[in-house]
């Protein structure tokens, strides 16, 4: 448990929340007669996904959006807290942890532009509005890629986590991909390409969502370590009390320990004050030797 909530939930939590909002807009859009916003320009039929959400559907716009950047950072919150815990394969070098602190830092900053965009909408604030896509879909590529390079140094080190390798490839694809489209969706827009320009918007973010969705990979290996937690401090313990807590039948053993000059000497007739003959010294064949006479009252001072 982490802050209340079971960290592999919280990736979960986020793309479904994202994926749903997106649906629900694409499904009000077309059950309402398919309308041409305000904000959507001449000849262009399907809509920007921030022309339905500057619409009817803002107030929802906003707060799933922000639900869903918030929780999706608080992701790589705990992926770092949970390597740090050991709970998660550990960074082998500063560098790693440098790169993990930039992925969040990253995505923060493009968690606020999709704030903000929801915000300062199409229709209002286009040239605002803008800006701060730009700043959601660089911020989310350049945390992607930090995180893309932190992994690709765990998985040298950590050869035998599969977790590592499925992860690496699924947010590398991730990078090409938006990439791609990003690169696509600015020149159709500035060539006035309307409605392929909106599709990919679209399909740029829903594979944002499969991103996110790939987080909880990340968390599969904790769920393990979950479950084993404690055992090795359980052995530990019953290893190193277990001398403490055997009582005397345990040393009933060491007379096979003969020539063990530092091992305690075994009991004889019986009695367990640890002593034989009153001196506890024993031959060197391990029987124990004469007693001998006392020392004179005049040597005890």
């Amino acid at each position: 448990m982490a802050l209340g909530l079971e960290y592999w939930i919280v990736p979960i939590v986020s793309a479904v929340i994202w994926t749903a909002m997106l649906i629900t807009m694409l499904v009000y859009w077309a059950t309402t007669g398919k309308p041409h916003y305000v904000s959507m320009s001449e000849g262009q039929s399907i809509p920007y996904i921030s022309d339905i959400g500057a619409d009817f559907l803002k107030p929802m716009f906003i707060a799933l959006s922000a639900v869903t950047v918030i929780t999706f950072d608080l992701a790589f919150i705990l992926e770092r807290w949970l390597r740090h815990a050991g709970r998660l394969t550990p960074n082998t070098s500063v560098w790693q942890k440098i790169y993990s602190a930039c992925a969040t830092i990253a995505a923060i900053v493009g968690a606020a532009g999709l704030i903000l965009l929801s915000i300062f909408d199409a229709k209002r604030h286009n040239k605002l509005h803008n800006i701060f896509l730009a700043v959601f879909i660089i911020g989310y590529i350049v945390s992607a890629i930090f995180i893309c390079w932190e992994y690709q140094r765990l998985g040298i080190h950590y050869r035998e986590h599969s977790a590592l390798k499925a992860s690496f490839w699924m947010k590398l694809f991730f990078i090409l991909a938006e990439i791609a489209l990003a690169i696509g969706f600015g020149v159709t827009s500035r060539k006035h390409i309307w409605n392929v320009a909106a599709i990919l918007e679209w399909t740029i973010a829903f594979i944002y969502g499969f991103y996110v969705i790939s987080f909880f990979v990340d968390f599969l290996p904790a769920l393990r370590t979950k479950n084993q937690q404690g055992s090795p401090t359980e052995m530990q313990v019953a290893e190193e009390g277990g001398r403490a807590t055997l009582g005397d039948g345990a040393t009933e053993s060491q007379p096979y320990f003969r020539h063990n000059a530092t091992t305690a000497a075994p009991h004889v007739h019986g009695h367990t004050n640890g002593y034989i003959n009153g001196n506890g010294y024993t031959n060197g064949n391990g029987y124990p030797k004469p007693a001998e006479p006392a020392p004179l009252s005049s040597r005890n001072f």
